[in-house]
């Protein structure tokens, strides 16, 4: 029987020595000029090195994609420098870590932009909520704005954007790309019916709105290698303003037509949605990674969710918020040890506290 502390090897050749998977965890401490990485973040990122692999944190492909303050982008010299000796860092103590692009969308605001730049997404449906902004300071809070609909060329824009932000990802060292399809932002803006309202290709029938995802994998992957690319999605989500009335039909579609030479593919499931993550592991022929959380109980993912790799339900499971108070989570899965629970209120922003001070086992 296969379990989560076993090896495994993805297409593209890169060998991890386990199934747990870091998931990834917007931090919001980009504090280096132009939103680059920091010295504090290499020191993060090595930490938790034991994880067979570390997704980094969203980040933005291109100017216009951001979706929350100190959020680093990938997509200026200066922010790839900075990444460099993170991913040099990971890979000196034996890790593996693969670059995850975000766009926000509709999920943005102009005080984050610049040269005037408004928030772009699918169709002009505003999210919920209010944004986080620091421009001008004291930081406050302000409503999400009606996004601009975008055009045929914006599309193809955004579409490079992300090529190319990939492209600099494999360029500094990163193992690999992953697309972040889920939790409301540009991707599943298109693919949801409540954001997605185009009558163009892009919209409409559930063929079209899966179209610009299909559009910007293959196109990543012409330029990187499919076997370097990775898409996750986050099938039935309810944050963020996102409604989906054809979950299990709209994602059954999209892994039908996706192409399947991918690296994996990540589903953060949301609870409730297990029959669709059943369904989702049927239909796709590839390695799969599950965030698994069948009910909200199960939220967040615990020590039990190592058992859906034993049970043949994933071949990997990712950890979030377990991953951010227990930097040493393999080893402490391994030996069955209590895990420390993570501190809500240093999740985003701050500085070392709440951060890197995280103790490992066996020093407590």
């Amino acid at each position: 029987m296969v379990t989560a502390f076993d090896p495994i090897t993805l297409t593209n050749g890169l060998a991890l020595p386990n199934r747990i998977v870091m998931a990834p965890l917007t931090r919001r401490r980009a504090y280096g000029e132009g939103l680059s990485a920091t010295p504090l973040m290499a020191e993060y990122y090595q930490q938790r090195v034991s994880a067979g692999l570390i997704i980094s944190e969203a980040m933005h492909a291109g100017r216009a994609g951001q979706a929350y303050t100190n959020e680093p982008g990938l997509h200026t010299e200066q922010q790839l420098q900075s990444w460099r000796p993170i991913v040099e860092t990971v890979h000196a103590h034996g890790g593996r870590i693969f670059a995850q692009l975000l766009h926000g969308g509709r999920h943005s605001h102009p005080a984050l932009l610049e040269d005037g730049m408004h928030p772009k997404a699918p169709s002009p449906v505003a999210g919920p909520g209010l944004i986080r902004i620091t421009i001008p300071e004291p930081a406050q809070r302000v409503p999400l704005p009606i996004p601009e609909a975008m055009t045929v060329d914006d599309i193809a824009t955004t579409i490079d954007d992300f090529a190319t932000a990939a492209e600099n990802a494999m360029r500094i060292g990163f193992d690999g790309v992953e697309l972040h399809g889920g939790y409301g932002y540009l991707i599943q803006q298109f693919l949801a019916d409540s954001t997605n309202l185009r009558s163009d290709k892009y919209g409409g029938s559930i063929h079209g709105r899966i179209q610009f995802v299909l559009e910007l994998v293959d196109t990543i992957a012409n330029r990187i290698g499919p076997h370097n690319l990775a898409l996750r999605i986050n099938p039935g989500v309810t944050d963020m303003g996102i409604v989906e009335s054809d979950v299990e039909t709209l994602y059954r579609t999209l892994v039908r037509e996706l192409r399947h030479d991918l690296s994996y593919l990540h589903i953060f499931e949301w609870p409730g949605q297990r029959a669709v993550t059943r369904a989702l592991r049927d239909e796709w022929p590839g390695q799969l990674i599950l965030n698994p959380h069948e009910t909200f109980d199960d939220w967040p993912a615990g020590p039990d969710a190592v058992h859906v790799v034993a049970d043949g339900l994933a071949d990997m499971v990712s950890y979030g918020s377990m991953f951010i108070s227990n930097p040493d989570l393999v080893h402490r899965l391994r030996i069955g040890a209590p895990l420390t629970p993570d501190d809500h209120a240093t999740h985003y922003h701050g500085d070392h506290r709440g951060y890197t001070d995280y103790p490992v086992f066996d020093e407590q």
